[in-house]
């Protein structure tokens, strides 16, 4: 009663103050929100699968049953991929005597022989290149910089001990929002508008299944594509193939980073391996795009397709958009906030498609 007496300038002020206030206490509260947040989202994500076993058992024996498949994939997974990544990585280091030699006998040679005044590289060898670091190390860090690096190894600790503590965090949290799941939505139903219930439960179901069919989709084709890149590159004979198969990816949750970070490793290691063996540089320039293929005409329409509703144009440009705004955190979401966008761009569109406004029954009088 005393805000409707209000004069309706401070009443509006009074509402954009609150609003503004409540922003900046979330930005306050932005550490202590993100393990919440990324409880919920992991939450979300393995509420179909508890929900499925709780059908033959008690759900806090289910979620027990989930968290312990996830452990023992884990674990399974390390088993395997720890000794493999272990052996490439070495061969990685091998690699590095094989480059300065290249270095020193082709890429020097090269620009000897084709640089119209003669410009000499500078020969590299392990050794002067120790040295050099040692050098560089003696002259730019003294005994106050050693002070800061310590200080600034002591302040990583701290940041690896919250870190610690977020990975124990967050899987409790997760528990305790799979575990009364289904009373909290219960609860916001119960709280929401009767007149527009039915409505907004049905926009929350099309979103839901948008972000299943997203989620489901992306990870068939993150792994059948790493398994792809993965065979290609083993049966070309490169060394560090399964690393930068996989690696692509997974990193292809992210459109075209996968196939750009994998195609510039693989051409790397490439030229560090066969050296201008143009044969070889070609079959992973050909690896590359048949994956690029095989992911754009087979996995997407098949696994992903027109699920979430997005032509080709808005992937990249939902992409671009979420890199512009919130960079590499943006490109991640961009497409599965583009799929709940796009969900509720149909409705709203539909909803148009019954107005008065579409009838022509209307007028639409914007300077009255």
């Amino acid at each position: 009663m005393i805000i409707k007496t209000i004069d309706p300038f401070f009443r509006r002020l009074f509402i954009v103050t609150a609003i503004l206030i409540s922003l900046y206490l979330l930005y306050l509260l932005t550490p202590v929100i993100i393990p919440f947040l990324s409880a919920f989202i992991l939450a979300y994500l393995f509420n179909p699968i508890v929900k499925r076993l709780s059908r033959y058992m008690r759900r806090w024996i289910a979620i027990i049953l989930v968290y312990l498949s996830i452990i023992l994939g884990v674990a399974v997974l390390l088993w395997w991929l720890v000794p493999t990544i272990w052996m490439q990585l070495q061969a990685a280091w091998d690699y590095i005597p094989q480059a300065l030699s290249w270095y020193n006998d082709v890429v020097r040679k090269w620009v000897v022989s084709h640089s119209h005044n003669r410009f000499d590289l500078p020969p590299l060898e392990s050794r002067m290149l120790s040295e050099s670091l040692v050098d560089y190390l003696s002259v730019n860090y003294k005994v106050i910089d050693a002070q800061s690096m310590i200080s600034k190894l002591l302040n990583s600790g701290m940041a690896v001990i919250n870190n610690t503590g977020m990975l124990v965090l967050v899987p409790i949290l997760t528990f305790y929002f799979l575990f009364n799941w289904d009373k909290r939505l219960q609860q916001w139903r119960m709280a929401l508008p009767r007149q527009y219930a039915p409505k907004i439960i049905e926009i929350a179901h099309d979103c839901d299944k948008a972000l299943m069919a997203f989620v489901k989709g992306q990870l068939l084709v993150m792994i059948l594509l790493g398994i792809v890149y993965a065979v290609q590159l083993q049966l070309i004979g490169l060394e560090l193939g399964l690393i930068i198969g996989m690696v692509a990816g997974i990193a292809s949750f992210v459109p075209y980073l996968g196939f750009g970070i994998g195609f510039i490793a693989a051409i790397i290691a490439g030229l560090f391996q066969f050296g201008t063996d143009w044969v070889h540089l070609s079959l992973i320039v050909g690896a590359f795009l048949v994956g690029q293929a095989v992911e754009g005409y087979i996995l997407q329409p098949l696994l992903l397709g027109d699920k979430i509703g997005l032509s080709p144009l808005w992937v990249i440009f939902s992409v671009l958009a979420g890199a512009a705004l919130l960079g590499f955190v943006g490109m991640l979401i961009a497409l599965p906030v583009s799929a709940i966008i796009n969900v509720l761009f149909q409705h709203a569109y539909a909803a148009y498609r019954k107005s008065e406004l579409y009838a022509g029954r209307r007028q639409l009088r914007l300077f009255d």
